[in-house]
């Protein structure tokens, strides 16, 4: 199917939104007005660029205020509205966008509304142009997509049709039902489509429209089973995505535009409109690889966690650790970003990696060029929307590349170990990419997104959501400040799985760790909540240990001081714990914030 996007959903001048909707290879635009009257080029440059760039101009919009309003207000309307055909002429738009009036003018007169509508449409069918009349979730009298195809249907003009705008539908329906009504409508009478998705908030509709859109597959809304009945009328025109989003209005264009367009090619999937490659859903973590302008800290950080340095690259300054079936890469030989020390690349194993890099570049993940000598095992990587690099592998498999033979052994790793594996990685995203990354890991890597969590930081609010197998054999918890200059949450971390978290702790502090001290409030107030055993809250104070309990399981876990942007956390699940200790967050963050300011990193 044709694809489109509204240029409103893009940050920049027009030509820039222009150049980033037809590089992310959409089809067409809708050209919102106040795009076109900031831009210093003519309509017929406008036009002319959109046809070099391959662009169709789908729709003009929107108009407002236009129906069931006094005569004398009409035929003013109309004046206004045949300077906009003329206008849409020279841009080579054919549809129109007529929004239900919110006019204070407008009255409740749904007859007179269709011979006003009508009426238009006559003036517009002399230009060439289709009326495409949609019903405002906040209309004045009309707010409802069958309360405006009601008015439409008794115009009867040929050139007046409805727009169907999930937003609006899915902000005010109760339940599916309330969307079987969309397959009365005959498929040619729907001249436009727009598409958006939103968090499920409760606000005024008004606010939540204007400022929380997001793209399919990133809110709570069904928008696959709105596009369902919309395609059962027999509808073959553009899919499109109107999006009023104040991230993406002040993040970069292109990245923009190619998550939006990913957003559609998943959408069309879940619908059997396209069909991209399946998803591979990785089996585990093959390793976590830091790079570092100095080993020494970390190297000192794995050591008393109980990891070895085990092999060596052949080629490249990256020696492997090992503790159990934890694997950690350590690279010195990568260019170091001013942060230092960071989470630069997560291998996953896959059942089969080139159908795995296959399904990614269909989604349009960038596929990663390797610098590697003849002899290295090729691998296929893609990057994820914060740049952290993802290299799909298969350790030990016959016939496959295999990673680990890059790498010549160097030592062997302690017989006994406190550490199985990995159990989850920690990822913090810029502040403009946290949606994107959700459905990046959800649709590219095929995970399960969780609900998103809002955590109280110090300085602001911490926004996290967890993507994870089924079996929670890989768990990537994201997360993102709350606003572009909150540093908050700079820091990354690799949680490590233990069956035994004060063993594990001890060992660490013997060895020579530092462990992140936790306020005695904090022990104070797990008393007054759960009941322990003798001594084992005290334990847990003299340690450091957080707990957590949900209806499943509980939940220990520790963490060490930071290096970089990194520090280790070790965690005990047991009982079928499925979560990640959110409710303690807070007090970890305060925690590092406290040692940073004494230290001064």
């Amino acid at each position: 199917m044709r694809t489109s996007i509204a240029t409103v959903s893009l940050s920049g001048s027009l030509t820039e939104k222009l150049t980033a909707a037809s590089r992310a290879g959409f089809d067409g635009v809708e050209i919102f007005e106040n795009d076109l009257l900031a831009s210093p080029l003519t309509p017929e440059e406008i036009r002319a660029r959109c046809a070099d760039l391959g662009l169709t101009v789908d729709l003009y919009q929107p108009m407002r205020d236009i129906e069931a309003v006094p005569p004398d207000e009409f035929t003013r309307n109309l004046r206004r509205a045949r300077h906009k055909f003329e206008l849409m002429g020279r841009l080579g738009a054919d549809t129109v966008l007529v929004c239900s009036s919110v006019s204070p003018l407008a009255v409740d007169d749904d007859a007179l509304a269709a011979e006003q509508l009508s009426e238009l449409a006559g003036l517009a069918q002399d230009f060439g142009i289709r009326v495409a009349y949609e019903a405002l979730a906040w209309g004045r009298h009309v707010s409802t997509y069958d309360h405006a195809w009601h008015i439409v249907e008794t115009a009867g003009h040929p050139a007046l049709g409805t727009c169907l705008d999930s937003f609006h539908i899915l902000s005010r329906v109760s339940g599916p039902k309330d969307l079987e009504g969309i397959e009365a409508i005959p498929g040619e009478k729907i001249f436009f489509l727009q598409l958006a998705d939103a968090p499920l908030l409760a606000m005024d509709v008004l606010q939540w429209s204007r400022h929380y859109r997001c793209f399919p597959g990133q809110g709570g809304f069904d928008v696959a089973g709105l596009l369902g009945h919309v395609l059962r009328t027999g509808y073959d025109g553009p899919l499109s995505l109107e999006i009023f989003n104040d991230v993406f209005r002040q993040a970069e264009a292109g990245p923009t535009a190619v998550d939006a367009r990913r957003s559609l090619l998943v959408l069309q999937e879940a619908v059997g409109a396209v069909a991209p490659p399946a998803p591979v859903v990785p089996t585990g973590v093959a390793f976590a690889e830091l790079v570092t302008p100095d080993a020494d800290p970390l190297s000192t950080l794995l050591r008393a966690l109980g990891f070895a340095r085990t092999a060596r690259h052949r080629s490249k300054p990256v020696d492997l650790w090992q503790q159990g079936a934890a694997g950690v890469l350590v690279n010195t030989g990568t260019a170091v970003r001013r942060d230092g020390t960071r989470l630069a690349a997560i291998g996953l194993e896959s059942p089969d990696p080139a159908a795995a890099a296959r399904r990614a570049e269909a989604l349009l993940a960038p596929v990663l060029p390797r610098r590697r000598a003849p002899e290295d095992a090729l691998l296929d990587a893609v990057a994820a929307p914060d740049g952290t690099e993802l290299f799909f592998c298969a350790t030990n498999r016959p016939r496959l590349p295999d990673w680990r033979a890059d790498f010549e052994d160097v030592e062997h790793p302690a017989a006994a170990s406190d550490v199985s594996g990995i159990d989850h990685l920690a990822l913090t995203q810029p502040w403009h990419h946290f949606d994107e990354a959700a459905l990046f890991h959800r649709s590219v890597l095929g995970l399960k997104a969780q609900e998103s969590v809002d955590v109280a930081d110090p300085y602001g609010l911490l926004r996290s959501r967890a993507v994870t197998t089924p079996d929670g054999s890989v768990r990537i918890a994201l997360s993102v400040g709350a606003a572009p200059t909150d540093d908050t949450v700079h820091a990354q971390h690799i949680a490590l799985a233990t069956d035994d978290v004060v063993t594990a702790a001890r060992r660490f502090l013997t060895a020579g760790g530092r462990l992140l001290p936790i306020p005695v409030n904090y022990y104070d107030d797990l008393a007054a909540r759960y009941e322990f055993a003798d001594g084992e809250l005290e334990t847990y104070r003299e340690l450091g240990i957080l707990y957590d309990r949900d209806a499943h399981g509980t939940f220990r876990h520790c963490y060490t001081h930071t290096v970089g942007r990194v520090f280790f956390e070790l965690v005990q699940r047991d009982g079928g714990y499925r979560g990640y200790g959110a409710p303690n967050a807070p007090v970890r963050l305060a925690a590092q914030h406290a040692v940073r300011r004494l230290t001064g990193g």
